[in-house]
C-alpha cells in the first residue's frame, strides 16, 4: 500500500506542475464569477440561476474531463518516453501497483479540483439572490422551481391492446380496412401500431364541454406545508384566434366526491387562460394530497374554446412535488461528474498502455465526445440496423452499448429543471459506468501493461 500511495502522490504532484492544469484552474477561477455577473438568462432570478448553473457546471465538467484525459495519458507515456519507469519498476513494486497508483493519483487530483470548483459554484448560487435584489415574487419562484429537488409523476399509460384488437377486427369484418392493407402494401403490424397511437392520442383529447381526469398515487411531499405543481402543455385541433385556451382545473382527492365520503382534504379549482404549445405550471397546496398519497387532477374544456384540446403523449401532463433539498441534489450532481472523471481516467490509462501520447489523446477525446452525444449515436445505429438486424445485434450493438452515456446522465439536466437526482439513479450510474464499463477498461489496461515490453535487452 505504501508503494501505491507513493506513486499516487508523485502522480498528483506531477499533474499539479503541468502548465495546462494551471491554465484550466485559472480559467475556471476567472470565468465562473464572470459568468455569474454577466449572464442574465430570461431576466428573472430563476432564469439567471438556471443559466449560470447550466454553463458553470458544463464548463467545469468539460475542463476537468479534458484535464483528466491529458493527465492520465501524459502521466504514463511520459514515464515510458523519458525512461523514468525503469527506475520505478526495478524497485519492489509490481506493475499493477504502479498502474493503480497512477489511477489513484489522478482521482485524487479530480476530487480536490471538483470540491474546489463545486464549492465555488455553490457559493455563487447562494449569493446570486442577494446581489440580484429580487422581489418577493421572484424569490418565491426561485425557491419553488430552482432551490429544490422535485420528483415528477406522469399519468399511467392506458392499456389499449384489447381496444385496438377489437377495432381492427371490426374494420376487417366490415371491409373498412385501408386499401394498402388489403393490397399488402402496408403490413398488419404497422397498421396496428398506427392504430394504437391514434387510440392512445384519443384518450388524451378533450372535446368542447367535456373533461378529462388523471389519477396519481404515491405522492410523498417532503414538507407538509409546501406546494406541488401541475405542469402541462396543450395541443389543439384548431388554433384559437389568440392562441390561448380557457380552462377550468381541479386538484384533490375526488374519491370523497365520487363515493360520498366525508371531505378529509380540500379540493382546489383554478380558472386558467394559457398559451397553446407552451409549458405552464399550476401551483397547488400540498394538502390536496390524501394521506395515502392519492391525488386526482382534472381538466374541463369550456365551450368558449370551440376546439378540441389534446395533451401530448410524452410530456402533456406531469405532477411535480418537492422530494429532496437543493443541497442534496447538488451533492449528487457533483458525484455524477466525479464518476465521469473516474471513467475517463481509466480510459486514458488504458490508451496510454499501448499507444503513443498524441494517438492516445485522440482516441480518448473521440470516445469522450461520442459519450456526450451518445443518445444521437445510439439512435443512429438503431436506425441503420433495421436492414441488418441480425448482424447488428450480435456484433455492433454490444460495442455500442459499452459507450459511455454522458448526455443521458448530465447533472445540468437535473439541476436546471430542479428535478430529483435520486440515490437509486446514482447507484445505477455507478453500476453501469464504473462497475462495468470503467472496470472493463481497467482490466484491459492491467492485462496490456502486464505483458508490455518496457525495454529491449540487447546482447
Amino acid at each position: 500500500m505504501r508503494s501505491i500511495w507513493a506513486v499516487a502522490t508523485n502522480t498528483f504532484k506531477q499533474a499539479v506542475r503541468m502548465k495546462i492544469a494551471a491554465v484550466f484552474i485559472i480559467l475556471l477561477i476567472v470565468l465562473l464569477p464572470t459568468m455569474a455577473v454577466s449572464m442574465t438568462g430570461d431576466g428573472t432570478l430563476k432564469g439567471k440561476l438556471q443559466t449560470f448553473v447550466s454553463y458553470g457546471f458544463s464548463l467545469t465538467s468539460l475542463l476537468l474531463s479534458l484535464l483528466t484525459i491529458i493527465v492520465s495519458v501524459y502521466s504514463l507515456t511520459s514515464d515510458i518516453n523519458q525512461r523514468q519507469i525503469y527506475t520505478v519498476l526495478t524497485k519492489p513494486i509490481r506493475r499493477f501497483q504502479f498502474l493503480f497508483g497512477k489511477l489513484l493519483g489522478i482521482i485524487l487530483l479530480d476530487v480536490v479540483l471538483l470540491v474546489l470548483f463545486s464549492t465555488l459554484i455553490y457559493a455563487i448560487i447562494i449569493y446570486i439572490p442577494k446581489f440580484q435584489k429580487a422581489g418577493p415574487a421572484e424569490l418565491a419562484q426561485a425557491n419553488n422551481e430552482f432551490f429544490t429537488a422535485r420528483a415528477g409523476l406522469t399519468p399511467p399509460e392506458v392499456d389499449v391492446t384489447q381496444e385496438v384488437i377489437d377495432t381492427y377486427n371490426r374494420l376487417a369484418e366490415t371491409d373498412q380496412l385501408p386499401p394498402d392493407i388489403i393490397e399488402n402494401k402496408t403490413s398488419r403490424e404497422d397498421y396496428i401500431e398506427a392504430l394504437t397511437h391514434n387510440i392512445k392520442l384519443g384518450k388524451r383529447a378533450v372535446a368542447v364541454g367535456h373533461d378529462l381526469a388523471w389519477e396519481f398515487k404515491n405522492i410523498k411531499p417532503l414538507e407538509p406545508g409546501q406546494s406541488l405543481f401541475i405542469r402541462f402543455k396543450y395541443n389543439v385541433s384548431v388554433n384559437p384566434p389568440d392562441l390561448q385556451i380557457i380552462s377550468k382545473w381541479f386538484a384533490g382527492d375526488d374519491r370523497q366526491v365520487k363515493y360520498g365520503a366525508n371531505v378529509q382534504t380540500p379540493i382546489y379549482t383554478f380558472d386558467r387562460k394559457d398559451l397553446i404549445r407552451t409549458f405552464h405550471e399550476i401551483e397547488v397546496p400540498a394538502d390536496a394530497v390524501a394521506e395515502d398519497g392519492y391525488l386526482a387532477v382534472g381538466f374541463f374544456n369550456v365551450p368558449l374554446n370551440d376546439t378540441v384540446v389534446i395533451f401530448p403523449t410524452e410530456d402533456g401532463l406531469e405532477v411535480l412535488y418537492k422530494a429532496d433539498t437543493f443541497y442534496a441534489n447538488f451533492l449528487r450532481a457533483v458525484l455524477l461528474i466525479l464518476f465521469r472523471l473516474i471513467f475517463l481516467a481509466c480510459l486514458g490509462i488504458l490508451a496510454s498502455t499501448f499507444l503513443s501520447f498524441p494517438v492516445a489523446i485522440l482516441l480518448s477525446l473521440a470516445i469522450f465526445f461520442i459519450g456526450t452525444i451518445s443518445g444521437f449515436c445510439l439512435e443512429s445505429f438503431d436506425f441503420l440496423s433495421r436492414n441488418l438486424s441480425s448482424v447488428y445485434s450480435y456484433t455492433v450493438r454490444p460495442i455500442v452499448q459499452l459507450l459511455p452515456q454522458f448526455d443521458k446522465f448530465s447533472p445540468t439536466k437535473f439541476l436546471v429543471s430542479a428535478r430529483l437526482l435520486s440515490w437509486s439513479l446514482l447507484a445505477k450510474v455507478v453500476f453501469y459506468l464504473i462497475c462495468i464499463k470503467a472496470a472493463l477498461l481497467w482490466l484491459a489496461a492491467l492485462l496490456i501493461f502486464r505483458y508490455k515490453e518496457i525495454a529491449k535487452v540487447i546482447v
